[in-house]
């Protein structure tokens, strides 16, 4: 037991020397201090639990680790976000969303045919890519299954939505020169 002891000793002069910056870091990023606490504790969990090889770099690996914490977390924050916008808007929607008017059905048909339209003009990389964002895949996932860097996901899906979005523009126009309020508008 006598090895054992020096270990924790050297766990606590690590975590008060370093706790302060990384809490610091961590409310920076997430910018929610009691989250940022929970964070840095996590950090210094997996520092306890797997330290790096080489004591002198441990400021390094705990950047590293905090960083990884930090955008897991607001990954999850995000994605946790958009459900209870989704599920709030549908609850708050009331009757009239589970019976949709005639004109409201037509309306919502004729936006999925524009979107599927749209969808197929754009690559097969950008479309896969807002294809398994709306249904929920992580980041990691979508590089996965794109075979590509995770790092580059975010850029890669933010370019895909703006080429959707021009696309999708220039579809509109070409559906006889009406907007989506012109035909509301006028009863078809």
């Amino acid at each position: 037991m006598g090895e054992d002891r020096p270990i924790p000793e050297l766990f606590q002069r690590l975590f008060r020397e370093h706790y302060p910056g990384v809490a610091r870091k961590l409310y920076a990023l997430t910018g929610d201090y009691a989250a940022a606490e929970d964070l840095a504790q996590e950090v210094f969990l997996r520092l306890y639990q797997n330290p790096p090889d080489r004591l002198e770099a441990v400021g390094a690996w705990l950047h590293r680790v905090l960083t990884r914490v930090a955008y897991d977390y607001l990954r999850q924050r995000a994605s946790s976000k958009s459900l209870l916008e989704k599920e709030t808007a549908r609850v708050t929607a009331g009757p009239e969303s589970a019976a949709p008017s005639g004109e409201t059905e037509v309306i919502r048909e004729w936006e999925k045919q524009v979107v599927r339209r749209v969808l197929q003009k754009l690559s097969d990389r950008d479309r896969n890519a807002l294809v398994l964002r709306e249904e929920g895949y992580s980041y990691e996932e979508i590089a996965l299954r794109l075979g590509v860097n995770p790092k580059i996901v975010g850029t890669l899906l933010a370019r895909a939505e703006e080429r959707l979005k021009k696309t999708y523009g220039k579809e509109e126009r070409h559906d006889g020169g009406r907007s989506e309020t012109d035909r509301r508008g006028t009863g078809f």
